[in-house]
């Protein structure tokens, strides 16, 4: 990519933990100036000691990240050209974007009427059907009422799911077998997505048994140039919310590779999609395919595209927001080896995912080859309750599925988290489990293997060993 005068000289980043950290990073690359927000209890932060410059918004923490109207003025206040969401709080709000663009700044993501789209479940299935994409059966608009949903689950068949019309991320989704469990989730699948999204709306479709859960990377410019970076599999799961993600599929058929592909770039050509989104799949154990979501926004488990094209993404979200063409061809990508995407919660695996806020006593990454670590705490970082609970990704990449496995086993065994639990022992289960060495994993692995997996005890490190590595550290330091 060739160095041009940028229109965006400074961005505010409308986020914070390691996604504030990875989009600092990249505007750092580009020699963009960043502005950080933060609330009282992120103040302690990384990211805020990155950025170049760092504003709280004090009161509720969580309010600190939502309220657009000060975070926008703070953007107009500290000089900023362009604001970037990250992903979570606003990044999927068209209200925000929309209000952004309004007060002269760029928005570095897709153009508010997709984001508006594709937040309505519904309409977002009837376009991309009408886009040439096979999607699941079920409703067209969303229903609030139980008896509208035994007739339409008598219509298309038992199993089937309830889904939040205008949410995500696991909220509000009920698997109903039968029509007494239909009767008894529709109420609470209502209430959880009333209660997270405002509207309490569903939609109902057919269940499908066993699926691998792919996505589908696009990126697309402002002058209808669209190409795919390859998909994702994100089919281990824990709550419908993703803890591995692996790129590219072990297991997915090329055929089935090919066609899913080509059929993700034709949609977003004929919609006039602008910028990255992710396309989101169902795949049954025949190689059927259906469309469940797009996601307007960066990925969490952008990473493992990124390692295996070399394409840095989020750079690439701000030069297609400056007006900057693509910068190459579909046939100039090329696909190297495998990656794997671990992310690193302080959760409780033992005590059904609780999360576990707290003080990080130790803290250890690990490194060498094909190992990368995108991660938001430090020794001593207190852990706010308020947020989710990843604290860190460990992306590792290979030549390959083999030795991303190994290398994933190696970076594991070193990687020290102490003071809270973490999911890292049931990342270890995971790797040395031969269903998922084979590439044998579908959106019920977890459920299945959960059980099964003896979860080591992360043990607590001696104080020799610390006091050793102190010393150590006093050396070097003093020998420099």
């Amino acid at each position: 990519m060739q160095q041009q005068q940028r229109k965006i000289k400074k961005l505010l980043i409308a986020n914070r933990g390691e996604v504030a950290t990875r989009i600092i990073r990249a505007c750092k690359e580009l020699g963009i100036k960043t502005v950080a927000i933060y609330s009282e209890a992120d103040a302690n932060s990384l990211y805020v000691k990155k950025a170049d410059e760092a504003y709280l918004i004090p009161g509720d923490p969580i309010r600190a990240y939502l309220d657009y109207h000060k975070i926008v003025d703070i953007a107009r206040y500290a000089g900023a050209d362009a604001i970037h969401p990250g992903y979570g709080f606003l990044a999927e709000n068209a209200d925000f974007a929309e209000y952004a663009i309004k007060k002269g700044l760029i928005f570095v993501g897709p153009r508010p009427e997709h984001i508006r789209l594709f937040g309505d479940k519904v309409q977002a299935k009837r376009t991309m059907e009408e886009a040439g994409l096979p999607v699941v059966p079920g409703v067209a608009e969303p229903i609030h009422d139980v008896d509208e949903a035994r007739k339409i689950a008598k219509e298309i068949g038992y199993p089937v799911i309830l889904k939040a019309a205008y949410g995500g991320g696991g909220r509000g989704v009920r698997v109903c077998r039968n029509e007494k469990e239909l009767v008894e989730q529709f109420p609470q699948a209502y209430k959880e997505a009333e209660a997270f999204f405002g509207k309490g709306d569903l939609f109902i479709e057919k269940f499908i048994e066993d699926p691998k859960h792919i996505e589908v990377q696009i990126v697309a410019d402002k002058y209808g140039n669209v190409i795919h970076l390859g998909e994702r599999d994100c089919s281990i799961q824990r709550r419908h919310q993703k803890i591995v993600e692996v790129a590219p599929s072990p297991n997915l058929p090329q055929e089935v590779r090919q066609k899913l592909l080509g059929l993700s770039v034709k949609a977003i050509q004929k919609i006039g999609y602008e910028n990255v989104g992710t396309i989101e799949y169902l795949v049954d154990k025949h190689g059927n395919f259906y469309f469940i979501e797009m996601n307007t926004r960066l990925q969490v488990e952008h990473t493992i595209t990124e390692e295996i094209t070399g394409v840095d993404i989020v750079e690439l979200m701000i030069r297609i927001a400056e007006g900057e063409p693509l910068p190459f061809l579909q046939h100039e990508i090329i696909f190297r080896g495998y990656a794997i995407e671990f992310r690193i919660n302080a959760e409780d695996p033992k005590r059904n995912f609780a999360p576990a806020p707290g003080k990080i006593t130790a803290y250890y990454s690990p490194g060498g080859p094909g190992v990368r670590i995108d991660g938001a705490v430090y020794k001593g970082y207190i852990i706010p309750p308020y947020y989710d609970s990843m604290v860190a990704k460990l992306i590792v990449r290979g030549r390959t599925w083999e030795k991303t496995v190994r290398r994933a086993k190696r970076a594991l065994d070193e990687f020290v988290v102490r003071g809270v639990p973490t999911n890292i022992p049931l990342h270890k289960a995971i790797v040395n489990d031969p269903d998922f060495l084979a590439g044998n994993f579908t959106t019920k692995y977890l459920d299945q293997k959960l059980p099964t997996f003896k979860l080591e005890e992360e043990k607590p490190l001696e104080d020799k060993v610390l006091a050793i590595a102190a010393a150590i550290a006093a050396f070097h330091r003093i020998g420099s």
